[in-house]
């Protein structure tokens, strides 16, 4: 057996271009991450800077947090959760992991969205599993669908779920959520649903697969609505009937996240109202760069529902979509992210722009886009 090819992540290639950059003097506008500008809740960071003056710390699971996890299943979702099915993790990437190589053997095929997350694919890939790459466009809302799983023959042994997603922001209904659930359920096809931008929606409450689907692997984080990430705590709720697979799992290839995080992590879940006034920033930038984007002759849009992303189609300036944004960091000093990260069969004509930055960069990042932009049409013409 070969060793697995694994594609580049094109918009980290770019973002240690923009560091350079800033590094020689440039002033560089970060949108090319999903990655808050707001910084962990003051509690939390109080909370860490008692805990590094009182506690030597070491390899920790804390036992209160995952309590407060579960609790956070039956406050936000109505759904049970026992605290010995949730196991946390350095972020959702190890979370991820930890949860296809607990359900899934080699060879296995997992159906997932294409645009979707680029470690989603990868990591597929790495740990010889199959991606089934299905692709959705405008008319799917770039989203899977029921009809879609359904039609796949023969059935693939799991799916991957992201909503809101990364990189379009879209969002499932709850009726089509519920039918995907029943579809996969008739035709046993496990379901990893990727929850990380939970509490970052702007259509209401967004729903969990666990008050649909209690066999489900559900990973999250809290590096987005918590703005932790580089704390690196994430955490994977696994069904009763995986846990031993799970356990062993984290024993021998994680061990525990850091105990720091841990700690902070347990008094960021009690900040809402700060983490609430976050969002508003997000909705207030995503609403800027809606009002905005005509500017830029960005038309064509998959509609952001939530997260903090907005997927955009270039095919009108560009059919390299990787090369255009490094002609836009070069000459603007704004890095974003090429759809090729996201799809590797139509991405070469999108970008992904990303509003976690704060509304002043974001204003600024107009400023230096909204003519470049417009050479750019010129030069397509």
């Amino acid at each position: 057996m070969t060793v697995p090819r694994i594609d580049p992540f094109h918009a980290v290639g770019l973002s240690t271009l923009a560091h350079q950059m800033a590094a020689e003097g440039r002033d560089i506008v970060h949108m090319e991450f999903g990655q808050p500008s707001t910084g962990a809740p003051k509690a939390a960071i109080a909370e860490a800077h008692r805990i590094l003056d009182s506690d030597g710390m070491g390899y920790w699971e804390s036992t209160p947090l995952k309590a407060r996890i579960a609790r956070h299943y039956l406050e936000t979702y109505g759904t049970t959760v026992l605290p010995e099915q949730i196991w946390l993790t350095c972020g959702a990437s190890p979370a991820f992991v930890l949860a296809l190589n607990s359900a899934f053997t080699p060879g296995a095929r997992i159906a997932l969205a294409r645009p979707g997350y680029v470690a989603y694919r990868n990591t597929l890939r790495a740990l010889y599993l199959e991606p089934v790459e299905i692709p959705c466009g405008p008319a799917d809302r770039f989203q899977l669908s029921a009809a879609a799983i359904a039609a796949l023959d023969p059935p693939p042994d799991g799916v991957i779920l992201a909503s809101p997603a990364n990189p379009t922001g879209t969002i499932l209904s709850d009726a089509e959520m519920q039918a995907i659930v029943t579809v996969c359920r008739d035709r046993g096809i496990r379901i990893v649903s990727d929850e990380i931008y939970h509490g970052l929606s702007y259509i209401g409450p967004v729903r969990s697969i666990l008050q649909d689907e209690p066999e489900a692997l559900v990973v999250n984080s809290f590096s987005k609505y918590f703005s932790m990430a580089g704390w690196r705590l994430g955490w994977l709720v696994a069904p009763p009937s995986l846990i031993e697979a799970v356990r062993t799992r984290v024993g021998n290839m994680f061990l525990t996240p850091p105990s720091l995080s841990q700690h902070a992590g347990l008094v960021a879940f009690d900040c809402r109202e700060e983490l609430e006034g976050h969002v508003r920033m997000y909705r207030h930038n995503r609403d800027l760069l809606l009002e905005r984007l005509p500017e830029l002759g960005i038309e064509r849009i998959a509609p952001p529902d939530g997260a903090f992303y907005i997927y955009a189609d270039i095919g009108h300036l560009t059919n390299d979509s990787l090369a255009f944004c490094a002609r836009l960091l070069a000459d603007t000093g704004v890095a974003t992210a090429p759809g090729l990260d996201f799809d590797p069969v139509e991405g070469n004509r999108f970008m992904r722009f990303s509003f976690a930055v704060s509304t002043d960069r974001l204003e600024e990042a107009l400023r230096r886009m909204v003519p470049w932009f417009a050479r750019a049409g010129r030069m397509a013409d």
